[in-house]
C-alpha cells in the first residue's frame, strides 16, 4: 500500500473547477437516465435504477480526483438546486443535499482512499431520487397536486398513481442499491489506474 504524504485538506481553486466539471458530467448522465424513462408514467419507476447505473463511474472518479471533504456535498447541493428550479419535487432536492452529506462522511471515514467505503458512499448517494418517489406512499394527493401545479399532465399522474403498488417501494430501493453497486464497481474497474495513482486501497 502506498504511503500517503501530506495533503492539503482545503479545497483549492483547481479542486473547485474539477468538482464543477464533474457536477456537469454527473448531471448529463443523470438526465440521460431520467430522460429515457421518466416521460413514461409506468417506466418512470425504473428511472432511479437507470440513473444509478449511469452515474457511478463519474461519482467514483470525482472522489479519486478530489479526495477531500466537500466535492460530494457540492455535487448534492448543485444538482439539488437544479432539480428544484426545473420543477422537480422539492423532496428530491432535500434528499440530494442530505445524502450528499452522508456520502461525504462515509467516504471521508476512509479518507476518500478506501475503495469499499467509496463504493458504499456512491450507493448511498444514488438513492437520492427516492426523495421524490417516497411521497407516493407518504402523501400521494400532495405529491400529485405539486406535480400538476408544475405542469405535469393529469393523465400522467393518474396512470402513475394506478401503477404504483405497495411492493414497488422496497423493490425500487433494492434495485437502486443493486444497480448502484454494479455501477460503482464498474467505475472502480474502468478507473483502476486513476485509483492507483490516487493511492486508494480496498
Amino acid at each position: 500500500m502506498k504511503t500517503i504524504t501530506h495533503q492539503n485538506k482545503n479545497l483549492t481553486v483547481r479542486d473547485l473547477v474539477t468538482t464543477g466539471i464533474f457536477c456537469a458530467v454527473f448531471l448529463v448522465l443523470m438526465m440521460l437516465g431520467a430522460g429515457l424513462l421518466a416521460p413514461n408514467p409506468v417506466l418512470t419507476f425504473l428511472m432511479p435504477c437507470a440513473v444509478a447505473l449511469l452515474t457511478g463511474p463519474a461519482y467514483m472518479l470525482l472522489i479519486a480526483k478530489v479526495p477531500k471533504h466537500g466535492p460530494v456535498i457540492i455535487l448534492g447541493v448543485v444538482i439539488g438546486l437544479l432539480m428544484f428550479v426545473t420543477g422537480m419535487y422539492w423532496m428530491w432536492s432535500i434528499a440530494l443535499v442530505l445524502l450528499g452529506i452522508a456520502a461525504d462522511l462515509i467516504a471521508g471515514a476512509g479518507r476518500f482512499r478506501n475503495i469499499t467505503l467509496n463504493i458504499v458512499s456512491s450507493v448511498i448517494f444514488s438513492l437520492n431520487p427516492m426523495g421524490s418517489y417516497l411521497m407516493l406512499w407518504i402523501n400521494r394527493d400532495s405529491y400529485f397536486s405539486y406535480m400538476v401545479g408544475k405542469g405535469t399532465e393529469q393523465s400522467y399522474v393518474d396512470t402513475m398513481g394506478a401503477t404504483a403498488q405497495n411492493w414497488m417501494l422496497p423493490a425500487m430501493i433494492a434495485s437502486i442499491i443493486v444497480t448502484g453497486l454494479i455501477s460503482a464497481i464498474a467505475g472502480k474497474i474502468l478507473l483502476k489506474k486513476q485509483f492507483e495513482k490516487a493511492g486508494m486501497t480496498a
